[in-house]
C-alpha cells in the first residue's frame, strides 16, 4: 500500500504546473500573409545594403507599387513601403546606387531615395506628370546622380537630380509630341529614346544630351519599317553599359534589329533561328553595370521549346557578332543575368534543371536538378533575378529569385527551392466565406433521404449505418489523437494541415478570394490561412485589373461562381478548385453588379446590367424579394419581377436621385446574415425601447464636391421613401467616407470641418465617426404610430393596409477619431446574442475592433450616468474616441492596402471569424462579448484530468483501508 502511495506522489510531482498559459491568443488564432505583389523583371535584384556586410538582400518594386526588401535566406520581409495609391499610380522603376547603400524609386509623380537596410526615406521629390524611366549615373567626384524621364502634358521632360538630396541639377524639355520610351547612358553621353510618328508605325528617335548641362548635342532617327507599333515592341534599351543598345524584331519574328546608341547609321540585322516551328516570343538579357563586358543574350521561344544566342559587341568597330549558341530544350524556360565585376553570367531555368553560363564561352559552369517539395507539380519559371558567386576557380554557386507561372515567388539555391512566397495572392479584389463539406457522398445521401417517404428513408439510414461500420477501425485508430488534442494545449498538438475537414466549433472554413490578375485562391481559415488551391480563371492583360462583381458560394452543391464586369463568369468546385464552367469576357453583356437572391429553385447570383436592368428570366428563377439597383446615371432604383407566362419581367417601382449637384458614392444594406436576438432594448428602469428592425432599408451616401457636403439617406426599399437624412458641411470629399448598416443602427465616418449644432459643445474639425440608433418610438414601452394594431411591426411595416412609411425615432451622436477610417464592417455571430463589434480599417495599416458600448449614442452628455443608466452600461459621453492599442485586432502587424473586411459566424455564439483582404491578407477570430462558451488557453485541461485521475486512484487506494478500519472498529465496539 505504501508503494502505491509513493508512486502516486511521484506521478503528481513530475506533472508540469502549467502548460501554454497565454495572456491572450494573439499570433495564434490569427494569420497574416505579408505580401509585396508580383515582382517585375526590371525592378528585382540582389544588392548589398552595406559594403561592409557580406550578405545581400533581395529588393523588388512589385506590380502593385509596393517596394520591399526580403531576406534571401528565409524569405521574410525586412521592410516595405507602399508607393502607389489612388492619387499616385503608374509604372514603377527601381535602381540601386552601387556602394552607397541606397536604392532609388520612381513611380507616378514621385522620385524617392531609400536607405537600403532600414527602408527609411532619405529624400523625396514630387514633379508634375508621370515617370517613364529612371537611371542612376555616376557623375564627377564619384557622385551618383539620378536621371528621370517624365511625360507631362504631352511634353518629354528629362531631369538630372543630385544623388545626395534630390535637387534638380538641370532639366531638358522636348515639346515635339513624341512618345517617351527610355533614358540611357554610357560612359560619356546621355541618350533619350523616344518613338516618333503615329500608332500606324513608329520610328525610333535618339537624342544625345550633355552630362553637365543637359543641353541637346545631337539626335538621329532609326526607321523601323512599321515593325514598332507600341512601346512594348521595343525589346530592350540598354542602360549603364559601355555599349548600350536598342533592339526590336520584325513583325514575323524572323530577324532582330539592333543599334548601338550613339551610332546613327549603324542598324544591324541579326537573324533569329527557329526552334521547332515558328517563334512566339523573343526577349533580350543584358547587364546593367558600366564595367561589365558588352555582351547580351537573345532568348527565343516557340510553342514547344526554347533556345538562346549570346552576342558580343566590339567596342572599337561597333560590330555585333554571335559568340555561341545555347542549345534547344523542350518546354518553357527562363534566363536571368548577373554581373561580378566585368564578368557576365547567364542563368538558365527549365522545368527540370538550372544551368550557369559565362558570356565568354559556351561551357556550362554549373548544373543542378530542380529540387522542389512538390515534385508532382513542376515549377514553370517566367523571369527572375540571379546572383552568381565564384567560390573556387571551377566552382560556382547561384541563387535566383524566380517568378513562376502559378504567380509564386521562389528562391532556388543551386537547384533546390529554399522558400516560396504566394505573391499571386496579393491584390485581392473580392472574397467570400465557404463551408467545408462534411463529405459529398453524405450530402447526396441526406438529400436523397429527404426526398423519400419515411419508411424508405428509415431503411436507407439503417443500411447506411451498417455500412459505416467499415470505417470503425480507422475511427478507433484516430481516437487517441482526438482525446489528446482535447486535453493537451493546442500548441503541443500538431494539426494535420493536409486534411480539409470541419471542426466542432466552426473555426475551419474556407475563404474564396479573387485577385486582380485573374486568379482564384482558397484559404483554410482554420490552418493559419493555408492556401488549399489556386486556379487561373481568366487571362488579364498587363496593366488591367479583373473587376469582380460578386462571388457566390453554393455550400449545398460545393460550387463557387465568380462574375466579372465584362459579363464573364466561372464556376469552380469549392474544395478542389476544379473548373466546371466558364464564359469568357465579352460573350455576355457587361454588368454593374450581381445580387444573391432567393428563388423557387434556390439561391443564385442574379447579374444586373449596366442600366440596372437584369433582363427577363425564367419565372422559377425569379427573386422572391425586392431589389435595389443603380441606374444608368447613378440613381438608386427599386426593382421587382412580374410573372408573365413562363418568364419574369423586371419592373422599376421607384427611383431616388439626390439633390442637384450631389452624386451617390455608396449604397449599403444590412448583411445577409443579420440575426436579431431581441426586438427591444431593456433600460435600467426595466422598460423597453423597441428597435426599428425594418429589413427593407438601405443607407445611401451622396456627396457634393463643389459644396463640400456629404448627405446620408435612409431609404425604404419598398416605397423609395426617405425615412431619415443627415447632412454634413465642410466635408473633404476626396478623403475616404465609409459606412455600415446592421440591426437597428448604422455608422459612418468622414473628415469634416463642421460647426457644432449644440451650444454646449465646440465645433469639431477632423475625422468623425457618427453612430445612429433607430427605434420605433421615443417613448419606452411604446410601439410607435402603429402600436395599436395587433400585427404592427417594423419587421414588415408594408403589410399594414393604407399605412404610410413608419418613420423611426433616431438617436445620433458623433465622435472625433484620431485617423481616417477607410472601410467598415461588423462582427457576425450565429444567433446575434453577442454584442456586435465595429471593425474598421485605418490609414495606419491596422484593423481596430471598437466595442459597441463605446459608440452608444445614448451616452449622457455633460453629466455622469445615473444608476439606471449605469445598469445599461452607459458611459459619460466623450467627444473623442482614442484608438487604444488593445483594440487593434491586427496587433503590431502592418496590414497593407486593405480594401474590404468580411465576417462569418462560428458555431460558438461568442466568436466571429474575420477576414481582411487587399494587398495583404489577414484573418483572425474576435469575441466581442468575451469567450463565454469555450475554455481559453489559460485553462489547464491536463492538470484537471490529472487531478481527477489522482482523486480516482486515491479513492481506490483508500477505500479498502477505510473499510478495514470500519470493520475493526465494529469488532472493538462489540
Amino acid at each position: 500500500m505504501r508503494l502505491l502511495l509513493n508512486l502516486l506522489c511521484l506521478t503528481l510531482s513530475i506533472l508540469p504546473r502549467t502548460l501554454a498559459v497565454f495572456a491572450d491568443e494573439a499570433y495564434t488564432v490569427d494569420y497574416h500573409h505579408e505580401l509585396l505583389g508580383l515582382p517585375q523583371s526590371d525592378t528585382t535584384f540582389f544588392y548589398k545594403p552595406r559594403e561592409t556586410e557580406q550578405g545581400a538582400l533581395l529588393y523588388t518594386l512589385s506590380d502593385l507599387g509596393v517596394l520591399g526588401a526580403v531576406n534571401p535566406g528565409t524569405g521574410d520581409v525586412r521592410w516595405r513601403q507602399i508607393l502607389a495609391n489612388d492619387d499616385n499610380h503608374g509604372e514603377g522603376f527601381l535602381r540601386p546606387v552601387e556602394g552607397a547603400g541606397t536604392i532609388i524609386s520612381a513611380l507616378g509623380n514621385r522620385v524617392d531615395a531609400w536607405d537600403a537596410k532600414s527602408g527609411r526615406e532619405r529624400w523625396g521629390n514630387i514633379f508634375t506628370g508621370q515617370a517613364k524611366d529612371m537611371e542612376v549615373v555616376e557623375g564627377f567626384d564619384n557622385v551618383k546622380d539620378v536621371l528621370t524621364l517624365f511625360e507631362d502634358a504631352g511634353k518629354i521632360v528629362v531631369r538630372k537630380l543630385n544623388g545626395d538630396n534630390g535637387d534638380v541639377v538641370w532639366e531638358y524639355v522636348d515639346a515635339s509630341g513624341d512618345l517617351p520610351l527610355q533614358v540611357s547612358t554610357n560612359v560619356r553621353d546621355i541618350f533619350v529614346v523616344t518613338l516618333h510618328g503615329s500608332w500606324g508605325g513608329y520610328s525610333v528617335k535618339v537624342t544625345t544630351l550633355d552630362h553637365l548641362t543637359g543641353k541637346r548635342v545631337t539626335e538621329y532617327t532609326l526607321s523601323t519599317k512599321g515593325d514598332v507599333h507600341t512601346p512594348e515592341d521595343v525589346l530592350l534599351v540598354g542602360a549603364n553599359s559601355a555599349a548600350p543598345i536598342i533592339a526590336w524584331t520584325d513583325r514575323s519574328l524572323k530577324s532582330l534589329k539592333v543599334n548601338i546608341l550613339g551610332k546613327p547609321s549603324d542598324l544591324q540585322t541579326l537573324p533569329l533561328k527557329e526552334s521547332d516551328g515558328e517563334l512566339t516570343k523573343v526577349s533580350i538579357h543584358a547587364p546593367n553595370l558600366a564595367q561589365s563586358l558588352p555582351h547580351f543574350l537573345v532568348h527565343s521561344h516557340s510553342a514547344t521549346s526554347n533556345r538562346a544566342d549570346v552576342y558580343h559587341i566590339d567596342m572599337k568597330s561597333g560590330s555585333i557578332s554571335k559568340a555561341y549558341e545555347i542549345p534547344k530544350l523542350a518546354g518553357s524556360g527562363a534566363f536571368s543575368t548577373s554581373s561580378q565585376g566585368a564578368n557576365v553570367y547567364f542563368t538558365r531555368f527549365t522545368e527540370e534543371e538550372t544551368f550557369i553560363f559565362s558570356s565568354m564561352s559556351h561551357g556550362v559552369l554549373g548544373r543542378w536538378p530542380i529540387q522542389a517539395e512538390k515534385q508532382h507539380d513542376r515549377l514553370r519559371f517566367l523571369h527572375g533575378a540571379s546572383e552568381v558567386v565564384q567560390k573556387a576557380p571551377d566552382t560556382y554557386a547561384v541563387r535566383s529569385a524566380m517568378v513562376t507561372v502559378e504567380q509564386d515567388w521562389v528562391l532556388v539555391r543551386n537547384g533546390a527551392v529554399a522558400w516560396s512566397r504566394v505573391e499571386g495572392l496579393s491584390g485581392v479584389v473580392a472574397a467570400e466565406w465557404a463551408e467545408i463539406p462534411a463529405s459529398e457522398s453524405l450530402a447526396e445521401t441526406l438529400e436523397a433521404e429527404a426526398h423519400s417517404n419515411p419508411l424508405q428513408a428509415y431503411i436507407h439510414r439503417v443500411n447506411r449505418h451498417i455500412n459505416d461500420l467499415e470505417y470503425l477501425p480507422a475511427y478507433l485508430e484516430k481516437l487517441p489523437a482526438r482525446i489528446l488534442s482535447a486535453i493537451l494545449p493546442g500548441d503541443l498538438v500538431t494539426p494535420n494541415e493536409s486534411v480539409l475537414e470541419r471542426d466542432n466549433f466552426g473555426f475551419n472554413k474556407l475563404v474564396i478570394v479573387a485577385t486582380q490578375r485573374g486568379r482564384l485562391y482558397a484559404l483554410d481559415a482554420g490552418s493559419q490561412g493555408r492556401v488549399v488551391w489556386s486556379f487561373k480563371a481568366f487571362d488579364i492583360p498587363a496593366g488591367n485589373k479583373w473587376d469582380v462583381k460578386s462571388i457566390f458560394v453554393n455550400n449545398a452543391k460545393s460550387t463557387t461562381t465568380v462574375r466579372g464586369s465584362q459579363g464573364e463568369y466561372i464556376i469552380v468546385n469549392t474544395t478542389t478548385g476544379t473548373g466546371l464552367e466558364a464564359i469568357n469576357p465579352g460573350q455576355w453583356p457587361p454588368v454593374q453588379s450581381a445580387a444573391v437572391v432567393d428563388s423557387n429553385l434556390g439561391r443564385w447570383a442574379l447579374p444586373i446590367g449596366i442600366d440596372g436592368n437584369p433582363g427577363d428570366i425564367p419565372k422559377d428563377w425569379a427573386p422572391k424579394e425586392l431589389l435595389v439597383v443603380r441606374g444608368e446615371n447613378g440613381e438608386v432604383k427599386g426593382l421587382k419581377f412580374d410573372i408573365q407566362g413562363a418568364d419574369a419581367k423586371p419592373i422599376f417601382t421607384w427611383s431616388f436621385q439626390p439633390p442637384s449637384g450631389q452624386r451617390i458614392v455608396e449604397v449599403v444594406s444590412k448583411p445577409a446574415h443579420d440575426p436579431v436576438a431581441s426586438i427591444g432594448r431593456v433600460l435600467g428602469d426595466r422598460t423597453v425601447m423597441y428597435k426599428y428592425l425594418n429589413p427593407n432599408t438601405v443607407l445611401v451616401t451622396a456627396v457634393s464636391d463643389k459644396s463640400s457636403i456629404a448627405s446620408f439617406y435612409l431609404l425604404d426599399t419598398v416605397s423609395g421613401d426617405v425615412l431619415y437624412s443627415a447632412n454634413h458641411e465642410g466635408v473633404d470629399t476626396k478623403k475616404p467616407i465609409a459606412s455600415v448598416f446592421t440591426e437597428n443602427w448604422f455608422a459612418y465616418s468622414l473628415w469634416s470641418d463642421e460647426l457644432s449644432t449644440t451650444a454646449s459643445l465646440h465645433g469639431s474639425k477632423g475625422y468623425q465617426l457618427v453612430v445612429t440608433d433607430l427605434y420605433e418610438s421615443p417613448i419606452p414601452n411604446d410601439r410607435g404610430t402603429l402600436g395599436s394594431n395587433a400585427n404592427a411591426s417594423s419587421l414588415d411595416p408594408s403589410e399594414v393596409p393604407n399605412a404610410g412609411p413608419v418613420l423611426p425615432h433616431v438617436i445620433s451622436q458623433s465622435f472625433v477619431v484620431p485617423e481616417a477610417i477607410t472601410h467598415m464592417s461588423v462582427s457576425q455571430t450565429r444567433q446575434g446574442i453577442t454584442t456586435r463589434q465595429l471593425l474598421c480599417t485605418l490609414e495606419s495599416n491596422s484593423i481596430i475592433g471598437i466595442p459597441r458600448y463605446l459608440l452608444d449614442p445614448r451616452r449622457p452628455v455633460g453629466r455622469d450616468p445615473i444608476p439606471a443608466e449605469q445598469e445599461e452600461g452607459l458611459l459619460r459621453y466623450s467627444p473623442v474616441i482614442e484608438f487604444d492599442p488593445k483594440l487593434i485586432i491586427s496587433h503590431k502587424r502592418e496590414v497593407l492596402g486593405i480594401k474590404g473586411v468580411i465576417t462569418s459566424p462560428a458555431i460558438l455564439e461568442s466568436t466571429s471569424l474575420v477576414f481582411a483582404y487587399g494587398i495583404d491578407v489577414f484573418g483572425t477570430r474576435v469575441n466581442p462579448s468575451a469567450a463565454f462558451d469555450i475554455l481559453g488557453k489559460a485553462f489547464n485541461k491536463l492538470s484537471l484530468v490529472a487531478t481527477v485521475l489522482a482523486l480516482g486512484v486515491g479513492v481506490a487506494v483508500l477505500a479498502p483501508m477505510v473499510r478495514r478500519k470500519q470493520i475493526n472498529g465494529r469488532w472493538l465496539n462489540a
